[in-house]
Order: C-alpha cells, then structure tokens, then sequence
C-alpha cells in the first residue's frame, strides 16, 4: 500500500478494531518496514489521534482516548450497525435514559448517505427486540464489559446472587445478552471451570487483570441460545386459570393482547390461563381484573397456600 493518506486510514482501521497492537503485526498488515509505521502513526497523531507507543518486547500501539473525539473511520456495515444499536439502546434502556441514545442516533443519521439511512430504516421497522422496555443497564458498565469481551482480557467482579449471596469471580469474557427483563454476561468461571451467566445489576468493582486467553467453545449456537437454555431450564413456570363470568369480548377489550389465549365456555364463563415465572408474579395478574367480575380460580397448591397467605397478610393490615 504505497498511498499514504490510504495507509493512514487503514492503520486507523486497525488500532480502532483492537486495543492492541504490535510493531511488527501492524507493519505486516500494512506490508510496510517499521520506519515506513512509526511515520505513519505521525500523520494519524497530527490529526488529533492520540497514539500511545511502548517500546520493548511487549511494546506495541495503542489508541487511546482524548479529551476530544477525532471523526471515526467506517464502512458501509459498520455504520448500519451502530445505527441500528442506537435505536435499539434506546428501546431498551441503556445509560441514563433513551434520549442519549435518541441524540447520538439523530447525529448518525443524519450524516449517512441515503442508501445506508434505507437500510436502517428498513431494519427498524421489522425488528423487535423481545426484551422488556423496563431492563436497564449502566453505559459505562456495558461499555467496559464489551472492550474485555472484544480483547479476550481476564477479568474480576463481585457478584450478588439471587439469595444475597456475594462472592468474588475471576472470568473470561465471552458475550452480552439482553434477556427478558435484565442485562446478562455470559463468561467462562475460571474457578468454577464451567459457563456462567451474569446478570449485570448484580455486579460491582469490574477490574480488568491485563491477562489476555484463548476463547473457549460455547456449548450452544450463540450466547442468546445459551441465556435463553440457562434461564429457562432454572426457572419454573407457574399455571393457573382464571375462570370468569364475563363475556369473552369485554374480557378481551379490557385484557387486551393478555387475553389472547382467553376462551368462551358452553356455560357462559370464560377461561382465562395466566403464567408467571413465580408465584408473586402469577398472583400479581389477579389485582388487575374489574371488581365488578366474579371469578374463581383453578391453581396449584403451592399458589392456593400463596394466595391463602396472602389474604390473611390483607386482611391483618386492613
């Protein structure tokens, strides 16, 4: 690569794509001598770039962050994607809000060239992210986890489980996962010697160790089949029916798309199945049903005890 100002631009390529680099890897990507780089890693440095040099065996480049942000260098698909991550950051809840998200998207756009906005549009309006619009996660968390998964660095966290338990982990960064109503971090336990998952509201003290590993094999098609398999197999769901006098219409009308599975029955009542992943979030759907409805309910046990319990907890503070 002979031009230049080409080289330049596929030198800041590469120091954009990984945190790292050699002397030696990068000229041989560019097929140039060493002397040929380090005037090249000029240019990019008297255009604002701020690229740091150790020298040594262990030496190499590396871009760092400024206190100003120099124009980013992408390519059609890398310019669709980010677009297309800002509307979905926005939908749901990443930093302190969707307007962040909103903003950084209208800038984007604006600059796309026409075709690439198509695309972006097109891709929006026909995807749907099943997550709910209530998981939130912190951008300076899902940032700092996000460069430890793209350069496979070990890192260290406290982790609070279900029960409040906290302990201290050592892991190798593999994926993040929206799922359901959380943020996870699927990672290899380097104590554990097994896959985990993490959810990401739990975790505090991130700590990268600046120790670099080979990625191991997901034992599934990607991390959201593995989130999706994890979760669902450690979660029970919990049934029960709702059987109203009430016509099947107005149960729709008020219920909406929760009515959906809702029938009529030959005696004029309607069955009405719910579902929650506990027992409070199967009792929760019942406060939502009119006062002026009569209805009784076929349950489990365990959800007979729960409401029984829960009456009595009512009945006391009242």
């Amino acid at each position: 690569m002979s031009d230049p100002t080409s080289r330049a631009l596929q030198l800041l390529s590469l120091l954009q794509t990984h945190r790292h680099w050699t002397g030696p890897q990068l000229a041989a990507r560019l097929r140039v001598t060493a002397r040929t780089l380090r005037r090249d890693v000029d240019r990019l440095r008297e255009l604002g770039y701020r690229v740091n040099a150790r020298p040594g065996a262990a030496g190499g480049y590396q871009l760092e962050s400024g206190g100003t942000l120099p124009p980013l260098l992408l390519d059609d698909d890398e310019a669709v994607a980010i677009a297309v991550g800002l509307r979905t950051a926005a939908i749901l809840g990443v930093g302190q809000g969707e307007q962040t998200s909103l903003s950084a998207l209208a800038k984007i756009e604006q600059v796309l060239p026409r075709h690439l906005r198509r695309r972006v549009a097109a891709i929006g309006a026909h995807t749907v992210p099943s997550v709910r619009a209530d998981a939130y996660v912190d951008a300076d968390v899902l940032g700092q986890l996000a460069l430890l998964c793209r350069d496979q660095e070990r890192v260290r966290f406290h982790y609070t489980d279900f029960a409040g338990n906290d302990s201290a982990r050592l892991v190798e960064p593999h994926s993040l996962v929206p799922h359901d109503r959380h943020w996870y971090f699927v990672a290899w336990d380097v104590n554990r010697a097994d896959w985990r998952t993490f959810r990401m509201d739990r975790m505090t003290g991130l700590l990268g160790t600046g120790v670099r590993f080979t990625a191991k094999e997901l034992p599934a098609a990607d991390a959201a089949e593995y989130v999706q398999v994890a979760h669902g197999a450690a979660r029970r769901r919990h049934e029960a029916t709702v059987h109203l006098r009430a016509d099947l219409g107005q149960v729709q009308a008020y219920f909406g798309v929760w009515a959906s599975s809702a029938t009529q029955q030959p005696d004029g009542t309607v069955d009405w199945p719910i579902i929650g992943n506990s027992i409070p979030e199967l009792i929760a759907a019942l406060a939502w049903i009119p006062p002026e409805y009569e209805w009784t309910i076929t349950c489990s046990t365990e959800a007979a005890e729960a409401l029984r319990g829960l009456r009595a907890r009512l009945a006391q503070a009242l």
